[in-house]
C-alpha cells in the first residue's frame, strides 16, 4: 500500500479545488457534478470523495479560495502600485479579467448569482470572504473616514461585478467595450474622490 505524505494530500486537495472552481464558473453549479467536477481534476470519483463529502462541499471550497485569491490580488496591486494602484486594478478586471475565459473568471462576477441560491453555509463563507475582500479595498482607498471607505468599497466592488457581468453577457463585442470602458472610467473616478 502506498502512503501519501501530507503535502501530497493538500496539494491533491488543492488541484481539486482549483479544478472544481474552473468547473464551477465555466459552467455553473448546475451545469456539472462530480464527475465533471473529477475529471477535471484528473482524479477518479473516489479521489474526488477523498477531499469533498459533497458537491456542496467543493463549491464552498471553490468559493472561498476564489474570494481569497481576489483579496490577494487587491493586495498584490495595491503593493506594487502604491497610490495609483486602484486605476491599475480597475483596468486589469474590466480588461483581462473580463475577457478571459469564464474558467478563469473571478469568482464574485461569475458565481454569486449561484451562491444567492446555496445552503445557508455557503452563504455564510461567502459573505466572510467577501468581507475581506471590502476590507482590503477600503484600507487603500485614499480618503473618508472608517464608514465611508467601506461604503466607497462596497460600490466599487459592485461597479466591477456589475460591469463584467454585463460585458460578458452582451454578444457584440463592441457594447462589450462600451460597458467596460464607461464601468473603468466611472470605478475610477469614484474611487479616487474625482
Amino acid at each position: 500500500m502506498v502512503r501519501y505524505t501530507q503535502g501530497h494530500k493538500e496539494e491533491s486537495r488543492a488541484r481539486i479545488v482549483d479544478a472544481a472552481g474552473r468547473g464551477f464558473r465555466s459552467h455553473g453549479y448546475g451545469g456539472i457534478g462530480v464527475d465533471g467536477l473529477a475529471r477535471e481534476a484528473g482524479v477518479t470519483h473516489g479521489g474526488f470523495y477523498g477531499h469533498f463529502s459533497s458537491k456542496a462541499e467543493a463549491f464552498k471550497a471553490a468559493v472561498v479560495s476564489g474570494l481569497q485569491a481576489l483579496r490577494a490580488g487587491v493586495e498584490a496591486v495595491r503593493a506594487e502600485q502604491g497610490k495609483h494602484w486602484i486605476a491599475a486594478f480597475v483596468a486589469f478586471y474590466m480588461g483581462p479579467k473580463r475577457t478571459c475565459s469564464l474558467a478563469d473568471a473571478c469568482t464574485l462576477p461569475s458565481l454569486s448569482a449561484e451562491i444567492e441560491r446555496s445552503d445557508p453555509a455557503i452563504r455564510e463563507a461567502y459573505q466572510a470572504e467577501l468581507q475581506g475582500v471590502m476590507e482590503s479595498i477600503a484600507a487603500g482607498l485614499p480618503a473618508g473616514s472608517d464608514s465611508e471607505r467601506t461604503a466607497q468599497a462596497w460600490v466599487l466592488l459592485s461597479l466591477l461585478a456589475g460591469g463584467v457581468t454585463l460585458a460578458r453577457a452582451v454578444p457584440d463585442p463592441a457594447v462589450a467595450e462600451q460597458i467596460a470602458t464607461a464601468v473603468q472610467r466611472a470605478a475610477t473616478m469614484f474611487a479616487e474622490g474625482k
